[in-house]
């Protein structure tokens, strides 16, 4: 049975928005702990009890008082589907009040969708009330006021506390205006006594000021929280700064040991074997195993040589890094002029590609590695296609591509793996450079080969790793 194309393109749209709604009330990692912090201290230890006491006392309100004895039916009506809201309210009220007194074993993600609908339907039954207690004019405006504080205190991620502060302002709208449609006969005389005292507002007037401040309100709470975001991002952007220069600090200095302590007892093999061999004139197969050990001293040598570069590397000092400067640098190394590559750069930059805090020689080891990997993949002849651009989180995506034979599938796996090699003189680490040092900002590298069609390394760097720098 086929789908109509309306229905099936409404469920699409209706499937986006509710996975945009997700993606916009989801906290971040980084302001979680924040929220949980907020969730402990405004709705466990503040709200709850109040909460206690506002239940019980809408308890009695609505099914203990004499309040609606002589009110007209329309509002009689009213009153008793509220009566059947309040016990649904109350039920969930109750349940979300044992989630919240037990948050230490509920999860981020749950906590949040509870306390979201906790706030929306707050208001909506203030809004209840407000149909009950003389609409516009009724005195549970002032709660309005203070589920929009309180919404402030409780959610530390702007968007989500405006979204919910204009559902509060719509509530007491929306409940202020059912009010007067179940009710004209009280805003006629309401109207008619305003005309009599000059000097005060008229009703319409009272209701435009009323919601144009909670709509202030709600405006200086978003702006209040937008700074304190700010604020927080670049004070989490500072420390991330200082431990990744600790972090390089760290590993220069053991890489230099490291390589420092294993160069010295390398040469002084080196030159016993060449020395050796010199004065041996016994056979063939002590020379060949002469000429072994000089091959692999040397092998091991280029690798701490590498190594010690590094360490130079790790030494040095973050700075802002644009990359297509240093994608054009390694390009230069790999490909200087007067050489005999035959190989075509095509080049795809996009605009307002973001800059990255870092060291430059990170990213041109990165990128000068995957260039000299794709002109020998190649043989020196054909085509690299060079591709940068930042997407909607403002990551930064970096793409070589080559036109070479490719990789079989069965050694994507173990091409980032130290040591792994398939050329003759190869030592390995060059993509397990790439693979670190990438990953040393935060970012990731991704393989896609097509044997006799090529292959393509993309990395990306993502938007956490901004940072402003002083200048």
């Amino acid at each position: 049975m086929s789908t109509h194309p309306t229905l099936s393109r409404w469920a699409d749209q209706t499937a986006q928005a509710f996975a945009h709604w997700r993606r916009l009330t989801e906290l971040p990692p980084s302001r979680r702990a924040v929220f949980l912090d907020r969730v402990r201290f405004v709705e466990r230890a503040l709200l709850l009890p109040v909460k206690v006491l506002v239940l019980i006392t809408l308890l009695w309100f609505l099914f203990f008082s004499d309040s609606f004895s002589a009110a007209p039916p329309a509002l009689a009506a009213t009153a008793e589907h509220l009566r059947f809201f309040f016990l649904g309210y109350s039920a969930f009220s109750l349940g979300t009040g044992i989630i919240i007194w037990g948050m230490d074993e509920v999860g981020p993600l749950m906590l949040e969708r509870v306390i979201y609908s906790v706030a929306i339907l707050d208001a909506v039954m203030v809004a209840g009330m407000t149909i009950l207690t003389d609409g516009f004019n009724s005195s549970l405006y002032w709660i309005f006021l203070a589920l929009i504080f309180r919404s402030y205190a409780s959610v530390p991620h702007a968007d989500v506390q405006l979204i919910l502060n204009l559902i509060t302002t719509g509530c007491y709208v929306l409940g202020g205006g059912l009010q007067r449609s179940l009710n004209p006969l009280q805003d006629e005389a309401g109207s008619a006594a305003s005309t009599v005292v000059y000097g005060h507002p008229s009703p319409m007037e009272a209701v435009l000021l009323r919601t144009l401040l909670l709509l202030l309100t709600t405006a200086c709470c978003y702006a209040i929280q937008v700074l304190a975001d700010r604020k927080r991002a670049q004070a989490e952007e500072a420390d991330q700064f200082v431990h990744k220069q600790q972090q390089l600090e760290a590993a220069g200095r053991l890489a230099g040991e490291i390589a420092h302590q294993l160069k010295n007892p390398l040469g002084i093999i080196n030159n016993a074997a060449y020395t050796l061999a010199k004065t041996v004139k016994e056979g063939k197969t002590i020379t060949q195993q002469i000429a072994i050990i000089r091959e692999e001293v040397e092998r091991s040598d280029r690798i701490i040589t590498e190594l010690m570069g590094y360490a130079r590397l790790a030494e040095g000092r973050l700075e802002r890094v644009n990359l297509l400067n240093e994608l054009e640098g390694a390009v230069n190394d790999v490909f200087p002029n007067g050489t005999s590559f035959d190989v075509k750069i095509r080049r795809e930059y996009g605009p307002l590609l973001p800059e990255l805090p870092g060291q430059s020689g990170h990213f041109r080891e990165v990128f000068s590695n995957l260039l000299i990997n794709a002109r020998e993949a190649m043989n020196g002849r054909g085509e690299i296609l060079l591709s940068a651009r930042s997407d909607a989180d403002l990551a930064a995506w970096i793409s070589v591509g080559d036109d070479g034979p490719g990789i079989p599938p069965e050694r994507l796996n173990d091409i980032f793996e130290p040591y792994f090699t398939t050329k003759l003189k190869g030592t390995g680490l060059g993509l397990a450079i790439v693979k670190h040092n990438t990953e040393l900002y935060g970012g990731t590298v991704l393989v896609h080969s097509v044997l006799g069609k090529g292959t393509t390394f993309t990395l990306k760097f993502p938007a956490r790793s901004l940072v402003r720098l002083r200048k």
